[in-house]
């Protein structure tokens, strides 16, 4: 399965949660993909993460003294730096959030709201590069924007993250274009055209796959764990997938490849 050192610069290096129930989460998740859950970092806010076999897959923290965690996860994409990245983001019309600022040794994260209203975090790699396993069960497997403004965000993103990118379609009935890996490896990233199906009320956003070994079973685990279904497994092109929320109401996506 795809392991790496470093993530290519502009693509998703990191996820976390920020949940409102982090002791059912930990369970939650462990449960559904045999993560283990490291120690609440008091230094960090009580940040903490989960790994898989021992090796860093994905953060977590609860709420945020007055500040209530609004269940959801977040990207993070890669910058070499991360100064540079937001000063372009707010001269392409982006809102910076949380200004860049340095966690120990391990790199500086900052988060902003891109152009078309979707949430996401910058990550510069000290010591930390982030997750370095993908594609297997319990690993990040695919990342993916959901927005009613699709030009705006892949000119965004093609700008300010320096992402090479590909159109895999483009009619009024399907539009999808997805980031290039530059070592020639892939993809790495897509950005969708939602217009026609995000519910009133619902912003733009990022949203996170998880490879899975059986969809099926993964959907009913999930049930099973006290979490919901979104939407049912179903095949596509790329492989049968689902939409699921956690007991907190985070939102995930379930991605079993084709065989």
């Amino acid at each position: 399965m795809p392991t790496r050192d470093s993530a290519p610069i502009g693509s998703p290096c990191w996820v976390d949660l920020w949940t409102s129930d982090v002791e059912g989460s930990r369970k939650f998740y462990g449960d559904l993909f045999g993560w283990e859950s490291q120690e609440p970092n008091p230094d960090f806010g009580g940040y903490f993460m989960f790994t898989r076999n021992g090796v860093p897959t994905a953060g977590a923290m609860g709420d945020m003294g007055d500040m209530p965690a609004n269940n959801a996860w977040k990207i993070y994409l890669d910058t070499d730096d991360i100064a540079k990245t937001l000063h372009a983001a707010e001269a392409e019309s982006a809102q910076v959030i949380s200004p860049s600022m340095a966690v120990a040794d391990l790199g500086s994260q900052a988060v902003l709201i891109d152009p078309t209203g979707a949430h996401l975090g910058a990550w510069q790699p000290g010591t930390f590069p982030g997750f370095t396993v993908l594609g297997e069960h319990g690993a990040p497997s695919w990342f993916e924007l959901l927005t009613r403004d699709h030009a705006t965000a892949v000119a965004f993103y093609r700008s300010v993250f320096h992402w090479d990118t590909n159109t895999v379609a483009d009619s009024d009935e399907f539009r999808y274009t997805t980031m290039r890996d530059p070592g020639g490896d892939g993809e790495l990233a897509g950005i969708m055209d939602a217009t026609t199906f995000l519910p009133d009320g619902v912003s733009a956003h990022w949203s996170v796959y998880w490879g899975v070994d059986d969809a099926d079973t993964a959907v009913g685990k999930v049930k099973a764990l006290g979490g919901s279904v979104v939407t049912d497994a179903e095949d596509t092109p790329y492989g049968r997938m689902a939409t699921v929320a956690d007991p907190a109401g985070a939102q995930f996506k379930l991605h079993m490849p084709n065989q």
